[in-house]
């Protein structure tokens, strides 16, 4: 039986279509720098969000509308969810979904009824995988819920926790691996503190350090091949999370000396909440080399905190999505909708409305950007502004030929510097202006 009995394939239309169940831009099919959008994409589905969001809030409980859950915690309801989730992204046309292990199956009550649970619901996810072709994106582990967590995980006071929280991502990397998962994200959502008061910060940090140390060695003991990924959010819930930022992480990762084995997962939402744009976050990573996957969501600018609203701003997806081009496009990671819509849209109709507005804004990103990097002005303004740095004392600096000694010298000789050239901010900003 259906869940969505009223809602065929969505199939692309075109700009003209005024179908609200239709792409717009959105043209699987179509190659775009030699390269469907579907790859370029690489869309996948936040199943938490989607699926077991339910519109509440601090202030009342759930307004959603899903006729097929009957609001239990049993493993039967559980596995229901599961065969509506693919029914949703096989008409959607999603490639791709992402975990946590609790999204998908109940805990119960021991660390043993909860894995057989989490089997009983695998189960399912891998027959609907094979059903449909839609695979796992990433997999991960929900250490932040339960009452256990309530001073974090990894960077727990009680050793305990940290070994309940160990034997939980142990689990849930073998049934990534299980699944085909392409990546294992890692979000510290109480890695952190409210107060400095009661918190041995560099206690903290070490045993994070080694918690992830050996999830990688777990990873390579039972073969998993998928990236690691580490998502960057700098407040909500705790005052101070340790992941706050991409500059925080890579600090971290080259400390504990993880960089070869983390790339970032990049959140819209997280960047600015921590006062960067997603641009920012995004440059940063893509600079050291980690640049991995993006959560594609966008905040309010009105709320200061995390509305994971669906991406429909035309300049944000093209901005994401120059980067990404610029990196060579995504490899293991991909585009994930970590968004939800409002409470106000509480029919199972808002859901495909809601992703097919992302899929679309995304499309028209990717369509710009290619257009940008391909009409060159842009790149080339940029490489020209730096010319100074190709040739004579600026290529020395950068082979490291010089010493403070020799630029003396070069200067003492020359009197004074070069004037510069004008950043041309406001003419870059009509030229993008162009493409949209």
């Amino acid at each position: 039986m259906q869940a969505f009995p009223n809602i065929s394939q969505i199939k692309y239309e075109g700009p003209k279509s005024k179908n609200p169940l239709a792409f717009k831009h959105y043209n699987a099919d179509q190659k775009i720098d030699g390269k469907t959008m579907k790859d370029h994409l690489r869309f996948g589905v936040a199943y938490w969000h989607t699926f077991r969001g339910t519109g509440s809030d601090p202030f009342g409980p759930g307004t959603a509308i899903r006729p097929w859950d009957d609001g239990s915690n049993s493993v039967e309801n559980a596995q229901r969810r599961v065969r509506v989730a693919f029914e949703f992204m096989e008409k959607l046309g999603a490639p791709f979904y992402c975990f946590h292990d609790r999204d998908v199956a109940p805990e119960g009550r021991s660390l043993k009824e909860t894995n057989a649970n989490l089997d009983a619901v695998v189960k399912v996810l891998k027959r609907e995988q094979r059903r449909t072709g839609i695979k796992l994106l990433w997999g991960t582990a929900n250490l932040f819920s339960n009452p256990r967590y309530v001073h974090g995980a990894s960077t727990t006071c009680n050793a305990d926790v940290f070994a309940f929280a160990g034997a939980q991502v142990k689990k849930a990397l073998e049934v990534t691996k299980e699944l085909g998962g392409q990546g294992y994200v890692f979000w510290g959502g109480r890695e952190g503190y409210s107060t400095l008061l009661n918190t041995n910060m560099k206690r903290e940090l070490d045993h994070l350090g080694k918690f992830l140390h050996m999830a990688v060695d777990y990873k390579k003991k039972i073969g998993f091949k998928g990236q690691f990924y580490i998502e960057p959010k700098p407040k909500e819930p705790t005052k101070h999370q340790y992941d706050s930022d991409a500059a925080a992480c890579l600090n971290f990762l080259r400390q504990y000396d993880l960089l070869n084995d983390f790339k970032l997962n990049i959140e819209t939402n997280h960047a600015t909440l921590a006062g960067h744009t997603v641009q920012h976050d995004l440059l940063t990573a893509a600079a050291a080399g980690a640049l991995g996957s993006v959560d594609a969501n966008v905040g309010d600018a009105m709320l200061g905190w995390d509305t994971d609203q669906f991406p429909t701003d035309i300049y944000l997806t093209a901005q994401i999505m120059l980067v990404v081009l610029d990196m060579g496009g995504f490899k293991t990671g991909g585009l994930n909708f970590d968004a939800k819509v409002r409470r106000e849209s509480f029919e199972p109709v808002d859901l495909f409305h809601a992703h097919i507005g992302g899929m679309d804004a995304f499309a028209r990103g990717l369509k710009i950007a290619a257009a940008i990097r391909k009409d060159g002005r842009l790149a080339k303004f940029v490489q020209k502004r730096y010319a100074s740095w190709d040739t004579g004392i600026g290529a020395k600096i950068e082979k490291g030929q010089v010493d403070f000694r020799a630029l003396e010298t070069y200067m003492l000789a020359k009197g004074e510097a070069a004037r510069c050239v004008s950043g041309r901010q406001e003419m870059l900003e009509n030229l993008i202006n162009e493409f949209i």
